[in-house]
């Protein structure tokens, strides 16, 4: 079995898909975290947003208007994305600016692949 490393964590998630071979537990706990992170549908779009901006890079400025969202509601959100290692942040002056990790998505999309079973 292939191992790949979360940021943030150091710990290795499994990039075997689900359906060859058993989860171990603490690869089901890091996973899991990154999950939860996913599980709400105001990050998927902030995700989504990032990811759609041009160049791939968001200023929380921009967020907040199309999510009809405050500054803090957003930001918590941000947090939590960044703490799962979703999304990268710089400061830049007084605004923060946003991009997705596309390793850690393409981590999950893997484990959770069906192909080649």
């Amino acid at each position: 079995m292939s191992t790949l490393t979360l940021p943030l964590t150091g710990l290795p998630v499994c990039s075997t898909p689900l359906v060859r071979e058993p989860l171990p537990p603490e690869h089901a706990v890091e996973l899991s975290r990154t999950f939860k992170a996913l599980g709400d549908p105001t990050r998927l779009r902030l995700l989504s947003l990032i990811a759609a901006h041009e160049g791939g890079d968001a200023c929380v400025c921009d967020l907040t208007e199309p999510l009809d969202l405050t500054q803090p509601t957003i930001s918590h959100h941000l947090k939590v994305l960044r703490e799962a290692g979703l999304v990268t942040s710089e400061r830049r002056g007084t605004w923060v600016h946003y991009r997705i990790v596309p390793e850690v998505l393409d981590r999950i999309s893997g484990v959770l692949a069906v192909a080649d079973h």
